[in-house]
């Protein structure tokens, strides 16, 4: 198979893109200092506010490392948009909550998200987004039975 035909090659290519989009907001990385893998992450944290969300839901959610999902909350904490707190019932648990900062630059985040996803999807049929999605469903559960 030619490396243009490759579904591998493409994702990687629209992963590249992607994050690309996202990491050229010029207000959220100038005025934040933020990444739009951070704004992803605010906007999780966001959608299960009144939730206990641990490091490890992170590491699901976004199919990455323990290592890397520590780096990047410590960096989100030293900017002030989330904070960790203990809970009662294991003290080594750490639940992550955002901070007013966090949810200010969310909304920020968010406008961007949505004008990915509309890029995204333009020019397809409802029917073909579902069909894709179920695609990429399957791509994912594939790599994950690894």
């Amino acid at each position: 198979m030619s490396r243009e035909h490759a579904l591998g090659m493409e994702i990687l290519r629209i992963s590249t893109l992607m994050r690309r989009y996202s990491d050229n907001s010029a207000e959220l990385r100038q005025s934040h200092n933020i990444t739009g893998s951070n704004g992803w992450i605010l906007t999780f944290l966001y959608e299960h506010e009144g939730e206990d969300v641990y490091q490890k839901d992170l590491e699901e959610a976004f199919s990455v490392t323990r290592s890397t999902v520590s780096k990047v909350v410590k960096l989100m904490e030293s900017k002030g948009l989330v904070r960790r707190e203990s809970v009662f019932h294991d003290a080594r648990l750490k639940k992550l909550i955002l901070t007013d900062k966090g949810r200010e630059v969310h909304q920020l985040a968010a406008q961007g998200n949505e004008q990915l996803e509309a890029r995204l999807e333009k020019d397809f049929t409802p029917k073909e987004k579902e069909m894709f999605l179920s695609f990429l469903r399957r791509v994912t559960e594939n790599l994950e039975s690894i």
